[in-house]
């Protein structure tokens, strides 16, 4: 796969993403959003409540994924779109999972974001809303050949405990001192062709044409 390094690639990658995780955990029922790639200040990614955007003849909801955030390990970044894809479900099910202007959510969040293929944690002051990607999740990303994307807005950017919001505000505040998160897959790699695979845990695998052990890296 070519390295993802510019916005138009990208913003493809993620309406591919997008498709693949509405088919697997949604049965393909959402109505697909505008995706964007923007600042989102406070949060990793933002869906809209109101439907923002016209699309010929229809209205669609915007679903942005921080313009800073890009090129986090690629299943927290699934993780985050996952996040505002259950509030999209929520939203078509007219479903009130969030208070407090959005920054809040609540239990009906979780409940919806743990059948969906997340794992819920819950922070003191924004609910549960701390979202880490499920074993499940983890699976399909491998089996969909899912790899970082490599490009990044710069910035004085810090992360938050939260990976979303909603309505476009509210999320979790910058300044946290939460340190970067380590990737919960592992690449290994061909010493000779190059050839790289992932996997959820420490693994022992030859290259099946070269005949080599493959480097974890």
């Amino acid at each position: 796969m070519k390295e993802t390094t510019k916005t138009s690639r990208t913003a493809g990658y993620l309406e591919k993403m997008f498709r693949a995780l509405n088919q697997e955990f949604f049965s393909g029922e959402l109505e697909e959003p505008i995706i964007t790639i923007q600042s989102t200040p406070g949060a990793y990614g933002h869906v809209t409540v109101r439907k923002a955007w016209k699309r010929k003849d229809s209205w669609r909801h915007e679903l942005n994924i921080g313009a800073e955030t890009l090129d986090r390990p690629i299943e927290d970044v699934a993780a985050t779109m996952l996040h505002e894809m259950v509030h999209l479900y929520n939203l078509a099910h007219e479903v009130q999972d969030c208070s407090r202007g959005g920054s809040y959510h609540n239990r009906r969040f979780r409940d919806e974001a743990e059948r969906r293929g997340l794992v819920i944690g819950h922070h003191e002051k924004y609910g549960w809303t701390i979202t880490n990607p499920s074993d499940k999740l983890l699976e399909f990303i491998i089996e969909q050949g899912w790899t970082e994307i490599s490009i990044n807005r710069g910035g004085n950017w810090t992360p938050p405990p939260s990976t979303g919001a909603k309505n476009g505000n509210g999320g979790t505040p910058t300044g946290t001192n939460e340190k970067p998160k380590k990737s919960s897959t592992r690449k290994l790699i061909c010493p000779k062709c190059k050839c790289s695979v992932r996997a959820t845990k420490t693994v022992n695998i030859l290259c099946g044409d070269c005949m080599e052990k493959m480097i974890e890296v």
